[in-house]
């Protein structure tokens, strides 16, 4: 019998002592709060997910912030004392080799999108995301090469947490998670059943190759770390309340993933287990993110959790 992913255990774990303190506050503390509309343009997705996206900065829905501080100080040790350490290790890698690792980290990822693409009706984007499977497996070498971004099909990212949403499912209280960050129970659910459901971890899990697992686990959280690990920084030094800001910037940023990008322009924001790619932007969409304030910050490749 192939042995359990020790993360997947560990979550499992965390959400069962979670829901004692979280699912029993007040309804009134759960409600979703939505996307400010002086930052909203227009959306192409669900009623639903209009009425899901007002006021993102009007309400924290933060009910358990004292226990999430002491996750949120947590991690910031994991991230300064080890994680930082191995990203420099690993910069030290031509330019190159690091975006090839990258890409295939991604193609290895396409699979999970196609099918969340399919789940939400985007078909023009499972379309997309077909294609670069078939055109960077074969031609770019195992995902090596992102042959289909430079043929005009630029990568994308959807994920459960993502479909969830655009099926009307709330997205529940702020959480920060040991070693992933900002997250919430819609989105730890969709982490689980991803991980569980990705062909590349279902193989190597069922087959005791858990190594190939581990390997991707930390080149994943090596490579996203250190696209953004300056940005961060920055962040963090102008600040006044560093915690503040990164709940801010994950809750408005998890929004515009969900409406494919198109209402604003947002720092990156790393997720060590999933990697995500800002969307093609309109020019109504730029003007928007310039509204925010924080262009300086962006990138073509951004994340999810710190």
């Amino acid at each position: 019998m192939a042995n359990i992913n020790p993360v997947i255990s560990f979550l499992r774990a965390f959400l069962v002592v979670l829901s004692l303190t979280v699912f029993t506050v007040p309804a009134s503390a759960l409600e979703i709060s939505d996307l400010d509309t002086a930052t909203s343009t227009k959306v192409d997705r669900s009623d639903t997910l209009v009425a899901q996206g007002k006021g993102v900065d009007d309400e924290v829905n933060d009910p358990i912030e004292s226990f999430n501080r002491g996750v949120f100080a947590f991690n910031e040790f994991f991230l300064d004392y080890i994680l930082s350490p191995l990203t420099k290790v690993y910069q030290v890698l031509p330019d190159p080799l690091e975006q090839a690792i990258g890409n295939v980290l991604h193609n290895i990822k396409s699979p999970i999108i196609l099918l969340h693409d399919l789940l939400q009706g985007e078909w023009s984007r499972a379309s997309i995301t077909s294609r670069r499977i078939l055109m960077n497996t074969t031609l770019g070498l195992g995902g090596l090469i992102d042959l289909a971004d430079h043929a005009g099909m630029p990568r994308h990212k959807e994920d459960l947490g993502q479909t969830l949403s655009v099926w009307g499912v709330p997205e529940g209280p702020y959480l920060v998670i040991p070693f992933l960050g900002p997250s919430n129970p819609r989105d730890i659910i969709g982490r689980l059943v991803d991980s569980y459901i990705d062909p590349i971890s279902h193989w190597a899990g069922n087959t005791d190759r858990e190594e190939i697992n581990y390997t991707r686990l930390g080149l994943t959280a090596v490579d996203e770390y250190g696209s953004v690990r300056k940005e961060l920084k920055e962040i963090k030094k102008t600040s006044i309340d560093y915690y503040a800001s990164i709940r801010s910037l994950y809750r408005q940023k998890r929004a515009s993933e969900i409406r494919n990008g198109k209402e604003q322009k947002l720092p990156p924001i790393p997720d060590f287990f999933t990697y995500h790619y800002d969307e093609p932007e309109d020019e109504n969409s730029a003007k928007a993110g310039a509204s925010t304030g924080f262009d300086v910050y962006q990138r073509s490749g951004t994340l999810e959790a710190y």
